[in-house]
C-alpha cells in the first residue's frame, strides 16, 4: 500500500521525534541543567546531525519503493535558526524561575477564585482582542472574518454587558484573534530569527515586533478609557495572571534536558505552517534539507 506523501513525512518525522526524546524522573524545576551553553550547543547539533541523517536515509529508503515520489528534500530539516543560543537558553532560565517564584503562586491564588469570575475575566479580555482582531483583519485584506470579529464585540460589548459574557458564541460566532504578527506573514514577511523574550517565552523576532504593535493599537483605540485610564495599570497584570491560569505547561515538566530545543522546533515548524496557510501569495523555493528551520 503506497503512503500519501505528507502521512510518510510525518510519521518519519514524529519517529525521529520519539527517538531524539530523552527523559529523567528526578529532574525538576529546582534542579535546573547547568550552564554550559558551550557542552549543550555541541550535543545539540550532534543529536541533531544524527536525527537529520537517520531522516535523509529513512526517506531516500522510502523514495525507493515503487510510486513514491518522496526525496530527502521533503523532510523538514531538525536543525532551528537560533543565531542567540546563548541569550536565549539564559532568558529562557530565567522565565522558568520567575514562574515557579512569582507567576505559578499568583496565578494558582487565582485559580481559586469561582468559575464564573474567571470565565468573566477571559471572556473580557477575549472582547478587547477582537478591537486589535478587526484592525489586523482589515490589513490582511481578509474582510469576511473582520466582520466576524467586529460583530462579536459588538455583540459582547452589549448584550454581554462588556464583554463579561460570551454572548456571540451561543449565536456560532467563533472567536478568531489575530494580531500583527500574522498581518506580515500574510504579506510574507519571515519570522526571523527564533527569539525568547522575558516573561513572555517562545517567539521570532516577527512576532515580537507583532505583539508591541498589537499593544500600541489597542493603547491608541483606547476602548473605554481602559489602557489610558485609572485602571489601565491593573489591566495587563490581571491579563497576564488569567492566561498563565488557563495555560497548562509547566517548565522542565517533561522531564528532558532538551525541553528548550523541543519548544524551539515545535513553536519555529508551527509558525512556518501557519505562514504557509496565510501568505498571500506563493513563492517558489528550492528547500535545502542542510539548512536550519526558519533561517
Amino acid at each position: 500500500m503506497i503512503l500519501p506523501r505528507r502521512i510518510l513525512c510525518a510519521a518519519v518525522l514524529c519517529a525521529a521525534l520519539l527517538q531524539a526524546a530523552c527523559a529523567s524522573r528526578d529532574f525538576s524545576l529546582h534542579s535546573l541543567p547547568a550552564e554550559t551553553p558551550a557542552s549543550d550547543n555541541a550535543i545539540a547539533i550532534q543529536r541533531s546531525q544524527a536525527a537529520l541523517a537517520q531522516l535523509q536515509a529513512a526517506a531516500a529508503a522510502a523514495a525507493k519503493a515503487p510510486g513514491t515520489a518522496l526525496t530527502p528534500m521533503d523532510v523538514p530539516p531538525l536543525q532551528t535558526y537560533d543565531p542567540w543560543e546563548r541569550m536565549n537558553r539564559m532568558t529562557y532560565r530565567f522565565n522558568a524561575r520567575f514562574d515557579e517564584h512569582v507567576f505559578l503562586p499568583v496565578a494558582n491564588g487565582y485559580r481559586r477564585l469561582p468559575q464564573p469570575v474567571r470565565t468573566g475575566v477571559s471572556d473580557f479580555f477575549s472582547n478587547l482582542s477582537e478591537v486589535v482582531s478587526v484592525v489586523n483583519y482589515v490589513v490582511q485584506l481578509r474582510p469576511a472574518p473582520g466582520v466576524r470579529s467586529l460583530g462579536r464585540f459588538v455583540i459582547n460589548s452589549t448584550l454581554g454587558l462588556g464583554g463579561l459574557f460570551d454572548v456571540a458564541a451561543q449565536f456560532h460566532i467563533p472567536s478568531a484573534p489575530t494580531g500583527f504578527g500574522p498581518t506580515l506573514a500574510r504579506w510574507g514577511v519571515h519570522p526571523g530569527p527564533y527569539l525568547v523574550l522575558p516573561l513572555l517565552g517562545p517567539s521570532t523576532v516577527r512576532d515580537g515586533f507583532g505583539f508591541l504593535v498589537d499593544y500600541g493599537t489597542a493603547y491608541a483605540i483606547d476602548v473605554a478609557h481602559l489602557y489610558r485610564g485609572d485602571v489601565a495599570w491593573a489591566l495587563t497584570p490581571l491579563n497576564a495572571v488569567d492566561q498563565r491560569a488557563n495555560t497548562s505547561f509547566r517548565y522542565y515538566a517533561s522531564g528532558s534536558p532538551f525541553e528548550y530545543d523541543t519548544i524551539r522546533f515545535l513553536y519555529v515548524r508551527k509558525a512556518l505552517l501557519e505562514d504557509d496557510a496565510l501568505r498571500l501569495w506563493r513563492r517558489p523555493v528550492s528547500p535545502d534539507p542542510q539548512a536550519p528551520a526558519g533561517r
